[in-house]
């Protein structure tokens, strides 16, 4: 018996990857963004996407997440004991999700899977929960589904999505052709005129099966591969010896150019278009628009995550975030972002917030691991 909400035989995953360089010094590889509150709510990323998911999914959940991120996501999700898949070592989205697909493929025969990325923040829950309940429909009907989140400015950080089409006995939901990588801010703003185009925010559903018939389409061996993995059992020691054997040769490829633009291109892909707010808080820049926007009321000097009592300001915008628990003073700088932690202190503009993935590469580069 499944809740009111919740949707028969709906499982939730949740990639949880990626340091979030953007956002160093804050996040780190040791705590990426995912694990990290940067709504001010209470709660983490992963923690506010498992509150979504979970009126959909109820405990039908698979979390993917390096094996050195383990320990944090159950700290934070302990109701998730038992359903949390380690990565060996990073090896990308189609890896991720490829795996969660193979185990349900065992686990349900009647699964219908959804990913979601734990580092996004979404706003308007009830659209994103019609949505998601649409896009299990259409996905029951073998199609891999994606959500196609509707442009509000002409972007160049993010992919594309056109629709082709309406699906036949599906009103509003669209038929792909294409995904479009990164555009210029030119030719996004042609999307957006033409008005068939979507953002591509990585979320995909269909049934396990389906996505891992149309990744045996163009690597044959990447989908026998993580289907013998999950056969195994990892509990045992030789079980986790062979995991790590074949992980360590799986290709490092993101799901979209594994799966999603082959299978758009033979028109197996359908989209939902999607009307709730998303962000997928890429950089300083993003993170101090996604907070003024929720902001009540109007306030004077720079939005502050995090305890604002420490935050002095004279003639100053931008963001400031206090994580040391010292107190920052800013004069006469306008969309500045200090962001001040117990062993690094970044100082940029918005505007440059992100070259701050250079930064990163460059500490890596001096070997201060020690940093990153």
């Amino acid at each position: 018996m499944v809740g009111r909400l919740a949707i028969e035989n709906f499982w939730a995953v949740i990639p949880a990857g990626g340091a979030g360089t953007r956002l160093w010094p804050l996040s780190r590889q040791d705590a990426p963004k995912f694990l990290r509150d940067l709504t001010g709510s209470g709660r983490s990323l992963l923690q506010e996407t498992y509150d979504r998911l979970h009126v959909l999914a109820e405990d039908r959940f698979l979390v993917v997440t390096g094996a050195v991120h383990q320990e944090a996501v159950l700290e934070q999700l302990p109701q998730l004991d038992g359903c949390v898949l380690a990565e060996p070592t990073p090896r990308d989205s189609m890896a991720a999700i490829g795996l969660a697909a193979a185990v349900l493929e065992l686990r349900d025969p009647d699964a219908i899977m959804g990913s979601f990325a734990a580092d996004h923040v979404i706003t308007r829950a009830k659209r994103f929960t019609e949505a998601v309940r649409t896009a299990v429909e259409v996905a029951r009907e073998g199609w891999l589904v994606t959500l196609g989140i509707t442009p509000t400015f002409p972007s160049s950080a993010y992919g594309y999505i056109h629709g082709a089409g309406q699906l036949e006995g599906h009103d509003g939901v669209c038929v792909v052709d294409q995904f479009v990588e990164k555009p210029s801010e030119k030719v996004a703003q042609g999307y957006l005129d033409d008005g068939g185009y979507r953002w591509n925010a990585g979320m995909f559903v269909a049934k396990p099966g389906v996505l891992l018939d149309l990744l045996a389409e163009s690597d044959p061996g990447f989908a026998a591969a993580l289907r013998e993995i999950a056969a195994l059992d990892l509990g045992s020691e030789s079980g986790a010896a062979r995991m790590h054997e074949i992980w360590s040769r799986l290709p490092k490829i993101a799901v979209d150019h594994a799966v999603a633009e082959p299978a758009a291109s033979a028109g197996k892909v359908a989209m939902v278009p999607a009307h709730f707010g998303w962000d997928d808080v890429g950089d300083f820049d993003s993170l101090a628009q996604l907070l003024d926007a929720a902001m009540t009321v109007d306030s004077e000097g720079p939005t502050v995550l995090g305890d604002s009592a420490l935050v002095r300001s004279i003639d100053s915008s931008g963001l400031v975030v206090p994580a040391s628990g010292r107190t920052i003073a800013v004069i006469g700088l306008e969309d500045v972002v200090v962001v001040d932690t117990p062993d690094a202190v970044l100082v940029t503009s918005r505007a440059r917030a992100q070259q701050v993935k250079q930064m990163v590469a460059g500490l890596k580069a001096s070997q201060r691991d020690d940093l990153t």
